[in-house]
C-alpha cells in the first residue's frame, strides 16, 4: 500500500508553460444561427386604454353580452386595443365618457369614436332596418363617424388635422380646414345658432364651417381646444377664438354671456402669439411664443391670481405673475380645480386645489410647488432624464418623461390612473405602459395613450 502512494507522488507531473503554443479553431460566422425576433413596425402607433369601461369609451370590448356584466365595469390596466393593430390611428382625444380616434385607412373613412353618444357627439349611430332604425346610445367598439363631403372633397382633404371633445361634444378640423363640429349645442359649444329644446339624441347634425370664417387671409387653425361645454380655436399667427358657455368667463370675451358665434378672445393675448390652449372643464391656461401664461375662467381656488383681493371669475384673458418664478414654461395643462406648467428645464410645478403629487399632506396652494425630478424617473444611473409634457383631466394629472414613460397621480375612483388599483394616488407614479408613450387623451373617468413600439 506505501509503495503504490510513493510510486504516485513520484510520477512525473505534466508541465504548463505560458509559451506553449496555442491553435484556435476559427468557428464559421456564416453558419452560426443569429435570433432576429419579430420586431413591430418602429413608426407604427398603437393606442392603450383603461380607467371606467361601462360606458364603451375604452373601446376594447366587441361583445355585447360581455359588455353588460359586472366584471368588464373598469380597466385597471392599461391595455391595447385590438383596433389599434388592425387600424393605423395618428390621433386620439378623450370626451366625457367618449373617445375619437383619427386613422389612415384605404377605404376613405378617416374619424372613428367609441363611448356615449347620447348627444350625438360620435355622428348618427343606428342599428336595425330602414324602416325601423334604433339609436345607438352607446358604442362598445370605435365606429365610423361620417363627416359629410362636399363633392369636389377628396380623401386626403377628410384626412384630420386635429381634434378635441368636451363634455359632449366633439370637434374635429381636416386638413382642408373644413371644421366638423357634433353634439350637444345647448350652449353654442358647436359654433352655431342655439336652438331651444333641441333633440340631440339621434341627431344627423354635423356642422360644417368654414376656416376663413374665423381667420384672416394669411392665417389657419392648428389646434382646437374643448373645455366642459366650451370651444377655443388657436390659429398658425397665434391667435385665439372662442364659443360656447361663457358663465365663468371661460370664452375670454370681456362678459358671462354664452353663444355660438365664434369670435376672438380679449385681453391681454391680443399681439401675443399663442401657441398652446388647456383646459379640461372651465379654467383656462394659454401660453405664447416666448413662455409666458396667461389664464381666464374659473379661479375659484386662486388657480389664476394668489392675491387676497382675487376675482373667482375671470372674463378677459390675463397674463399670470404666479408663474413668473418658475422660468420660461414650454408647456401647460388645467383640469377642474388646479394648474399643472412644464419649464424648459424639464421641471414640474402644480398649484390649485386637489391631489397636486405632493402627498396627502397638501391638498392646497395658490402658488406653483415644484414637483421633484425623481418623482419622474430620473436617478444617478439615468441623471438626463426630464418631463417633455404634461397634461390632466378634471380629477388626474400626468407627465411623460424623455424615455417614453408615463407618470401619474390624481383621483383614482374607475381606475382611470393605470396602476391596477383604484386608490388615489398622491405621488407621481409610473403608469406600465407597455410601449413609448407619444401622446395622453385625458377623459373624467378614463385615459388613453397614443404610442410607438420601444424597438
Amino acid at each position: 500500500m506505501l509503495r503504490n502512494l510513493k510510486n504516485l507522488y513520484l510520477r512525473p507531473s505534466r508541465q504548463y508553460t505560458t509559451r506553449a503554443k496555442r491553435s484556435l479553431l476559427m468557428q464559421d460566422k456564416s453558419k452560426i444561427l443569429t435570433y432576429v425576433p419579430n420586431v413591430a413596425d418602429p413608426y407604427k402607433r398603437r393606442v392603450y386604454a383603461w380607467g371606467l369601461q361601462e360606458t364603451g369609451a375604452l373601446g376594447l370590448l366587441t361583445d355585447v353580452t360581455k359588455s353588460k356584466q359586472r366584471y368588464t365595469n373598469t380597466v385597471q390596466h392599461p391595455t391595447r386595443m385590438q383596433f389599434s393593430v388592425n387600424t393605423d390611428i395618428t390621433d386620439i382625444t378623450a370626451g366625457y365618457g367618449f373617445s375619437a380616434y383619427a386613422v389612415q385607412r384605404t377605404d376613405g373613412l378617416t374619424l372613428f369614436g367609441s363611448g356615449l353618444n347620447t348627444d350625438s357627439q360620435l355622428g348618427c349611430q343606428v342599428k336595425g332596418t330602414i324602416k325601423d332604425p334604433k339609436k345607438l346610445d352607446i358604442l362598445i367598439y370605435p365606429t365610423a363617424i361620417n363627416l359629410p363631403r362636399l363633392e369636389h372633397e377628396t380623401d386626403e382633404d377628410m384626412q384630420v388635422r386635429c381634434m378635441s371633445a368636451g363634455r359632449a361634444h366633439l370637434v374635429v378640423i381636416t386638413k382642408n380646414g373644413t371644421i366638423f363640429t357634433m353634439g350637444n349645442n345647448s350652449y353654442g359649444q358647436c359654433g352655431r345658432t342655439i336652438i331651444e329644446n333641441e333633440d340631440y339624441r339621434g341627431s344627423a347634425v354635423i356642422h360644417r364651417i368654414r376656416e376663413k370664417d374665423i381667420c384672416m387671409v394669411d392665417d389657419e387653425v392648428v389646434a382646437v381646444e374643448c373645455g366642459q361645454d366650451h370651444t377655443m380655436f388657436q390659429t398658425r399667427l397665434g391667435h385665439v377664438c372662442t364659443c360656447g358657455w361663457g358663465a365663468d368667463g371661460q370664452t375670454g370675451k370681456g362678459n358671462f354671456e354664452t353663444n355660438g358665434i365664434i369670435t376672438p378672445a380679449k385681453g391681454d393675448i391680443f399681439g401675443e402669439r399663442i401657441v398652446k390652449l388647456a383646459c379640461a372643464s372651465d379654467c383656462v391656461l394659454a401660453l405664447n411664443d416666448k413662455g409666458d401664461v396667461f389664464g381666464w375662467g374659473n379661479s375659484e381656488y386662486g388657480q389664476l391670481d394668489d392675491s387676497e383681493s382675487a376675482e373667482v371669475q375671470v372674463n378677459t384673458p390675463r397674463a399670470l405673475t404666479l408663474t413668473k418664478g418658475i422660468g420660461k414654461v414650454k408647456d401647460i395643462a388645467a383640469g377642474g380645480s388646479f394648474c399643472m406648467a412644464l419649464n424648459e428645464d424639464g421641471l414640474v410645478y402644480t398649484w390649485g386645489y386637489g391631489i397636486l403629487g405632493f402627498g396627502p399632506q397638501v391638498e392646497q396652494t395658490s402658488k406653483p410647488q415644484q414637483l421633484l425630478p425623481p418623482l419622474f424617473g430620473r436617478n444617478d444611473f439615468s441623471d438626463q432624464t426630464h418631463v417633455v409634457s404634461i397634461g390632466c383631466g378634471v380629477f388626474h394629472m400626468g407627465a411623460i418623461n424623455s424615455d417614453g414613460d408615463l407618470f401619474m397621480w390624481g383621483k383614482n375612483r374607475f381606475g382611470h390612473l393605470g396602476l391596477g388599483h383604484k386608490k388615489d394616488q398622491f405621488f407621481p407614479f409610473k403608469t406600465a405602459v407597455n410601449a413609448k408613450v407619444v401622446k395622453v387623451a385625458f377623459g373624467v373617468d378614463h385615459t388613453m395613450a397614443l404610442c410607438r413600439p420601444f424597438m
